[in-house]
């Protein structure tokens, strides 16, 4: 990390539903969701393990090489653009790798859940055999402290669940909101509630008004509700997210702008991109 921050976050996959590798998405990125997020004493926390942690943990290895390798990996649900990259997250292979796993659901279910996807046929080596010292545990829409961060789930509308993010340290905070449909007013509370007056807010926009109107009930949000979001909660900075596999850069472009328009700090989050707080 880079020294005089209290926060460092870096983008490894910012698309949604499934990857989408091309000539068409070299701007932002074709990987689903993953972001890296590092306190000023460098603790490592990931959120979601879409294909972008394979990236990341290519990364991880390099830099860490020959030391200890603490992680903790934080789930907002279990659908499979955001689990599908952990068979490939390299230091899940290293006997000097801590990998400890947070959830919503049960410490045995995300156990089960992650286990299935690497059982054979689907993976020649299953995860109690891949080799880091890993361990699970549930939140609850409570605070964690680790190290010399918070964080703090909440419940979110989508369908079998999903959770946001508040991550905090030194004063800085950065919420990560992705796969959620507006539309409940309770939970689009509770959104607002958790989002107000973050540094920087990371919001599901997979859709356009027109898109999401013949897409209603499938969990999704739109960039104009991202910018009302970020409006009413007094963020300072918006980053658009989950963008659809269909959504070329030209046209996450064309959302960037018209957001941007709505919410002067608004812009598409993109592949590589590192902020610091």
């Amino acid at each position: 990390m880079e020294t005089g921050h209290k926060l460092q976050m870096r983008f490894w996959g910012v698309r949604g539903s499934t990857p989408a590798p091309g000539k068409d998405t070299l701007v932002y990125g074709g990987n689903t969701p993953c972001v890296e997020i590092r306190t000023a004493s460098n603790q490592v926390l990931i959120f979601d393990g879409g294909s972008g942690i394979r990236a990341l943990g290519q990364h991880l290895a390099t830099e860490f090489a020959g030391r200890e390798l603490s992680l903790n990996l934080f789930l907002t649900h279990f659908h499979w653009d955001h689990i599908q990259g952990i068979p490939y997250f390299q230091p899940l292979f290293s006997p000097s790798t801590r990998l400890n796993v947070h959830s919503w659901t049960s410490d045995q279910q995300t156990r089960r859940v992650l286990e299935a996807q690497m059982n054979i046929p689907n993976f020649p080596l299953n995860l109690a055999d891949a080799g880091a010292r890993t361990s699970f545990a549930q939140l609850k829409s409570e605070r964690v402290k680790i190290g010399d961060v918070s964080v703090e789930s909440f419940p979110l509308n989508h369908p079998q669940g999903a959770y946001g993010y508040r991550i905090e340290a030194d004063g800085k905070s950065i919420v990560y909101a992705t796969d959620l449909e507006h539309g409940d007013g309770h939970l689009d509370q509770i959104l607002r509630d958790h989002a107000a007056g973050a540094d920087v807010l990371i919001y599901d926009a997979q859709y356009n008004d027109e898109e999401y109107a013949s897409h209603r009930g499938w969990g999704h949000s739109t960039w104009r509700e991202a910018t009302s979001v970020a409006r009413d909660a007094d963020v300072g900075k918006l980053f658009l997210f989950h963008f659809d596999p269909a959504h070329t850069d030209a046209r996450v472009a064309e959302s960037e702008r018209l957001a941007a328009a709505e919410f002067d700090e608004a812009c598409a989050a993109r592949e590589g991109l590192v902020v610091l707080l």
